[in-house]
């Protein structure tokens, strides 16, 4: 069961989430935000992005498959 909140990019803009529970997963560049993508855990419910990270997914966030996903403001 999905029960785990995901934050994913830039590290400078993660912080604060982690004090609120997320598990971070930092990612400075297009390949390493993909790379974490696909090495997030299995009970994922939803992903906060930067919209950094979010570009760099492109149209995989819209595979059914992927868990729920937030995209921080600019």
């Amino acid at each position: 069961m999905p029960d785990t909140v995901v934050a994913l990019g830039e590290q400078a803009l993660l912080e604060g989430f982690q004090l609120a529970g997320a598990s971070i997963y930092a990612a400075e560049t297009d390949d390493e935000v993909r790379r974490a993508w696909t090495a997030l855990p299995d009970n994922a419910g939803v992903v906060i992005l930067t919209p950094r990270a979010a570009g760099a997914l492109g149209t995989a966030l819209t595979d059914p498959h992927s868990p729920m996903t937030v995209v921080l403001p600019s």
